[in-house]
């Protein structure tokens, strides 16, 4: 295998519904930094039916390319089709590295892809960085350079490992959502669209969709909360989140928690933050009867601000926390969401000028 021959950062532009997901937008941002430190190009891999319309937005985002398969085999996502698409995709154009969102179809299509191209696979990334491989120098090996770092949580999230695949191409990573920050959108921006079909022959491997039946879902995702009142085992009892909840309808907040109040089953797993859960990056996160176990901190901690609140002075989350107040939650909580409520009453006065 000649190295020389695989060129670019390539990112599975993920879209359902004719509908681009954020995690596409999210990998493009990564990917420009990883292109910048390598000096080569970032391309969008997009497949569906009729989605060439979604190109122009890929290139808002900062994608230099676009590699198009649109067929109707393609209208949804299916996993033979669209795995012959991806790794067609891989064959023809050699990108060095190729970024799938660990979303439930990146984590379908990803390993099925790598194994078709004989390359490995770092599934649920958190990190990802070019350098050297090894990390450190061993005498009498050679170091190799500009490699894909790739950093995922190893141990039921109780270590970190530092991941590469040195001697293959191309190097692959699932990335787990809202980890990785997307650029600002540069509207009308153009990139070149290389429009490309492998041919697609239905197989004994082909399944058929008799139905698409679309989940309800009332829980509101927290990865788009701008303010998140997030709560712990500290908090005592379901019905103890009220308070919480109370705090968060004063300040235009969504209510999330920790794994322990998940596996207690008093919230479900869609307000999870942590390692196991969702990574969120909100401007305000209120950690409330939270430690700050790594697994859950690995999850928030790129939040703008941190105000955690806990009776434990040496809790670790005071750690990462920007603003820090020891005390019982259910007396601090409830004179908090007070003076908030009375603050919004003072901005809402309508005071009347003399004529």
């Amino acid at each position: 295998m000649s190295f020389e021959e695989y060129k670019g950062v390539y990112v599975y532009a993920q879209q359902v519904d004719n509908k681009l997901s954020s995690i596409a937008f999210e990998l493009i941002g990564k990917a420009k930094d990883l292109a910048a430190d390598l000096n080569t190009f970032v391309a969008a891999i997009l497949v569906g039916s009729n989605v060439k319309n979604l190109a122009d937005e890929l290139a808002e985002y900062g994608a230099d390319k676009v590699i198009l398969i649109d067929d109707p085999e393609l209208k949804e996502y299916r996993t033979e089709p669209y795995t012959h698409a991806v790794a067609s995709v891989i064959k023809e154009f050699k990108p060095e590295i190729v970024l799938i969102g660990a979303t439930a179809i990146g984590r379908d299509l990803g390993p099925r892809v790598s194994a078709r191209v004989h390359t490995g696979l770092t599934a649920d990334c958190t990190q990802l960085d070019i350098g050297d491989f090894p990390l450190v120098a061993r005498p009498g090996e050679e170091q190799l350079h500009n490699q894909l770092l790739m950093t995922r949580p190893a141990f039921g999230g109780n270590t970190i490992a530092t991941i590469a695949c040195p001697y293959h191409r191309p190097q692959m990573a699932t990335v787990r959502p809202g980890v990785m920050q997307k650029r600002d959108r540069i509207p009308c921006a153009k990139c070149e669209v290389i429009e490309f079909n492998p041919g697609f022959t239905p197989n004994n491997k082909y399944v058929e969709i008799l139905e698409v039946v679309k989940a309800v879902n009332e829980v509101a995702d927290i990865m788009d909360a701008k303010i998140l009142v997030s709560g712990g085992r500290g908090v005592g009892s379901p019905e103890n989140f009220k308070i919480l909840q109370d705090l968060a309808d004063a300040i235009g907040g969504q209510v999330s928690c920790s794994r322990a109040v998940v596996d207690a089953g008093w919230k479900p797993k869609e307000l999870q933050v942590g390692q196991t859960g969702k990574t969120v990056r909100p401007n305000v996160y209120f950690a409330i009867g939270i430690s700050g176990a790594i697994q859950h901190v690995a999850g928030m901690e790129e939040s703008d601000i941190i105000v955690a609140i806990n009776k434990d002075e040496s809790a670790p989350i005071f750690d990462v926390a920007d603003y820090g107040l020891v005390g019982d939650l259910n007396k601090v909580v409830p004179k908090l969401t007070e003076m908030i409520k009375a603050s919004k009453k003072e901005d809402d006065t309508v005071y009347a000028c003399p004529v």
